[in-house]
């Protein structure tokens, strides 16, 4: 049977928003309402076919690949799903809808009575204590049917055989891939509500049925973000029917279109924040940098996804190993999930070195999952920071450009005390380096990174800071009413068509979106003149929920920010804890100074951060700060997040 799009309301009802967030989203839920996925709790980790083999993948490969994980002990450090991408069907069996295998590069999956199935190769990697990934697309016809028509293993057949995306199939495929094949993990991608217009030539050349585009990369405006979520939302119920138990990942790929950063927690376990990775350093770059400003919008069982790992090759192969560290330092701060696109069965011991260094796994997989924190940002450099359960930090020192530079770690960059010592333990090498006390400086080459643990004595010694713990904290509303391109992603040279058009200009949506330690526009906090080097910067008409952990108080200096576009409207701040109000700062306008809030918790659970807007002379953006945000007191120290 075929799926239509499904209905706003129907939506509505598969998300189970609540009914009063509908009538006022800014009013207060009384609990954390981010879903709680039981499945990746930690960034999911381990190897896919697409970065080493496209679409001429087989099963000899994957088995290759997925037997290094066990013989190296890569799969004891999490790296555990092996993921079969595109290029494994042959076609949809007309008669009945089925999917086919092409058996002819998987071998196992001929089996007797006709059908083809996974099922033997899914219960041989179960066997081996691996989880095993599959591949799809939210529409009729995949990517590789549209930018692979050369491969040797494109579905096969009449135009009606060769849809073999989830379009009009949902129900049939999830059951078939999870309850009766037995796959832990689905990517599904979108390039079948993107690519396939009518008129298109792929479409005319190729005999393709047409779909209207859901999706314009281009243009966020031009984007149906309501009917690409619904279709989603239909994937993910469908994969809640087959697999109930939860221990099952959804991975949305819609390349940071449609708006997806703010709803992907909703539907998926990890959403791609932008177009392919390819193995150059520009487009590394540019994968992280659409998912490093983001911290706020990830948490357990929810990630940012940046698109996998392309150690191995071209900037990153093993002649390049400075950039290959580097890339993997990048995934491993910012919570990335973790997967290998190379042929394992190749590698070298170096490139191996790189993906079972334990201490930067370690460091990706900390169970508190707060993504890493830009404490320095410039286009030659970064210093991002990372708070782990241990109470310990870890920090990445970048060299984005092709000069030497000269860096400087301060204290306040970790949020640790100026007059204390700090002590620094080098992941890459395992040597702990003498301590420092306020700074200390390093010159990194081209391209390098440096991977610390840190440890020292804390500047907010009874608590801890809401932007030290962003997996801490879910942006229910974020404020932003229309969607805007991030013009800070990085701009590189356009992977399909070289310098042939006009440039690749800033197309992923999140501009505007709360953001820890900054504005929403990447501004430095600062209310009345008066600067902050900590806090939450959020758009009015927002509201934010934060776990308490048992903390005794939550304090803030709350103001309209400086960089505001719209100084005319007044914002005023609201705390409840569960659900009851405990404070609010009354009318706030642009040049008031920063003004206190802090109460006793009482007990409460989550505490909401609530910014209404006062007023309404523009519709230009109310950027507003909650300053030096911190849970103070009772469990809010470091210890009660082990």
């Amino acid at each position: 049977m075929r799926l239509p799009i499904l209905p706003l309301a129907t939506l509505a009802l598969v998300l189970a928003q609540p009914a009063a967030a509908a009538a006022d989203p800014l009013a207060p839920s009384g609990r954390w309402s981010a879903p709680e996925h039981a499945a990746a709790r930690t960034p999911p980790m381990g190897w896919s076919s697409w970065n080493a083999f496209r679409t001429e993948v087989d099963e000899e490969k994957v088995l290759g690949a997925a037997q290094k994980l066990v013989d190296s002990g890569l799969a004891k450090l999490g790296y555990r799903y092996v993921n079969v991408d595109d290029g494994w069907w042959l076609k949809r069996r007309t008669s009945d809808g089925r999917l086919m295998i092409r058996t002819r590069i998987f071998r196992s999956a001929a089996v007797t009575g006709g059908d083809s199935s996974f099922r033997p190769f899914t219960d041989r990697l179960h066997a081996m204590g691996l989880k095993a990934g599959l591949y799809s697309d939210i529409g009729r016809n995949a990517c590789s049917q549209a930018y692979d028509l050369h491969s040797p293993n494109l579905p096969e057949g009449t135009t009606a055989e060769r849809e073999v995306g989830l379009y009009g199939h949902v129900d049939q495929d999830v059951a078939l891939y999870f309850r009766d094949w037995g796959f832990d993990y689905l990517k599904v991608d979108a390039c079948g509500i993107n690519v396939y217009a009518p008129g298109a030539p792929v479409v005319v050349q190729n005999g393709y049925r047409a779909f209207p585009p859901l999706i314009d990369q281009a243009s966020i405006n031009r984007t149906d973000v309501a009917q690409v979520r619904s279709l989603y939302a239909a994937v993910a119920a469908a994969i809640a029917r087959y697999r109930p138990d939860g221990d099952s990942i959804l991975a949305l790929c819609t390349w940071g279109s449609a708006d997806v950063r703010r709803w992907g927690k909703e539907v998926g376990q990890m959403w791609r924040t932008s177009q392919d990775i390819t193995p150059h350093w520009t487009r590394m770059l540019h994968s992280f940098d659409s998912a490093s400003t983001r911290a706020l919008y990830a948490k357990p069982g929810a990630w940012n996804d940046p698109d996998m790992l392309f150690i191995g090759q071209g900037d990153f192969d093993a002649q390049h190993l400075t950039e290959a560290r580097t890339h993997f330092a990048l995934w491993a701060i910012i919570n990335a999930p973790l997967f290998i696109g190379y042929d394992l069965r190749q590698a070298p011991d170096s490139l191996m070195k790189i993906w079972g260094n334990a201490d930067i796994v370690r460091v990706n997989q900390d169970p508190g999952g707060h993504q890493g924190v830009i404490a320095y940002a410039s286009d030659d450099v970064q210093t991002i920071v990372k708070t782990l359960s241990t109470g310990h930090k870890a920090v990445v020192l970048l060299n984005r450009g092709l000069a030497p530079a000269e860096m400087n770690l301060t204290a306040a960059q970790l949020k640790l005390a100026p007059d204390a010592p700090v002590t620094l333990r080098d992941l890459w090498s395992g040597r702990t380096l003498a301590p420092f006390t306020g700074e200390t400086t390093f010159t990194l080459a081209p391209r390098e990174s440096r991977v610390f643990e840190v440890s020292g004595t804390r500047r907010l010694r009874d608590g801890m800071y809401l932007s030290e713990v962003p997996g801490d904290v879910n942006v229910a509303i974020d404020g932003v009413v229309a969607p805007e391109p991030d013009p800070l992603v990085h701009r590189m040279m356009g992977q399909w068509s070289g310098t042939r058009d006009t440039g690749e200009r800033p197309i992923y949506a999140g501009w505007g979106g709360a953001q820890a330690d900054a504005t929403p526009y990447d501004q430095t906090l600062q209310v009345a003149g008066r600067s902050y080097d900590t806090g939450i910067g959020v758009l009015a008409q927002s509201r934010l929920e934060v776990r308490t952990r048992g903390a005794a108080r939550f304090e803030a200096m709350v103001g309209v920010d400086d960089s505001t576009r719209d100084t005319r409207d007044a914002a005023e701040f609201l705390v409840y804890g569960d659900g009851r109000l405990l404070a609010r700062s009354g009318a706030m306008r642009f040049g008031m100074a920063a003004r206190p809030l802090r109460v006793e918790l009482r007990g409460a659970r989550v505490v909401e951060l609530v910014t209404r807007k006062v007023g309404h002379a523009t519709d230009l953006p109310l950027v507003t700060t909650w300053a030096e945000a911190a849970l103070r007191g009772g469990g809010a120290g470091p210890a009660s997040r082990r």
